[in-house]
């Protein structure tokens, strides 16, 4: 813990150094702070660009991009709604995902970037995601992951907690933001897989695809200084390229597809 307040405190920016984590004011600077990095905005640009590959084809409806206040999906998918659980400026709607305001079968799919692992309760999420996307549609999510090289980086240089022990699904105390266990998603379908696939037996899991080592430590995330110039992403994309056969004890996120069951 001391390791990690020293380090938040001489790298972090300037402009989030003081600001509430469950603030909207927070989640608006985050737009701007990846916006103006640039090794950051192309790092969340191939999220978009992975996620809108995975997202199932074919199926008529809307995606809703659930936690979009800091995001820019609409770059990548075109009939995309983007939802915050706050009221944050340049989304569509204002909404919680364990109750999608939405009716049965209504949307293509689901798509996150960072959200799964701070929803409180996942099984509501889930139960309501397969309730209104269509038979063929699908969920798409980028997600921290546990690795033997993640857990050295969530543990000691994230400000958000990591915890692949935990033995629930379930997450407790904290806001929107501060309230999170970056190691849930791993969790719920990896270490828990079979659980998963007997509660939600609507869902199959397509693909878990390892991702990212090294990127978004090298861009400073949304916390942190640029460690990087953009000119590097691609020489570090490339790298990590190298990497993929070892990327199970190397990476730091996963791209977690989901497809709903046709009847």
């Amino acid at each position: 813990m001391k390791l990690k307040t020293a380090i938040r405190s001489v790298l972090s920016h300037p402009l989030t150094r003081r600001l509430d984590l469950d603030s909207p004011e927070t989640t608006s600077l985050r737009f701007q702070l990846i916006n103006e990095k640039s090794f950051l905005r192309q790092f969340y640009r191939d999220c978009y660009r992975l996620m809108a590959n995975s997202l199932a084809a074919g199926i008529d409806g809307p995606i809703l991009e659930l936690g979009a206040g800091g995001g820019f999906i609409k770059e990548h998918v075109r009939d995309c709604i983007t939802s915050e659980i706050q009221l944050v400026s340049g989304v569509d709607i204002i909404l919680d995902g364990q109750q999608l305001p939405f009716g049965d079968f209504t949307l293509a799919g689901i798509a996150m970037l960072d959200v799964f692992h701070h929803v409180p309760r996942s099984t509501w999420l889930l139960k309501e995601a397969a309730r209104c996307i269509k038979p063929g549609g699908g969920m798409v999510m980028f997600e921290p992951w546990n690795t033997r090289w993640s857990r050295f980086v969530y543990r000691h240089l994230h400000h958000e907690p990591f915890d692949p022990d935990c033995p629930k699904w379930e997450l407790e105390r904290g806001g929107p933001m501060s309230m999170a266990n970056s190691a849930l998603p791993w969790i719920v379908f990896e270490r828990d897989r079979r659980q998963f696939e007997t509660l939600f037996p609507a869902w199959r899991i397509e693909k878990i695809q390892l991702q990212a080592p090294f990127r978004y430590l090298a861009s400073g995330g949304v916390a942190y200084r640029s460690f990087m110039p953009g000119a590097l992403y691609r020489v570090f994309t490339k790298c990590e390229e190298i990497l993929q056969p070892w990327l199970q004890h190397w990476a730091m996120f996963a791209l977690v597809v989901l497809k709903k069951k046709m009847p």
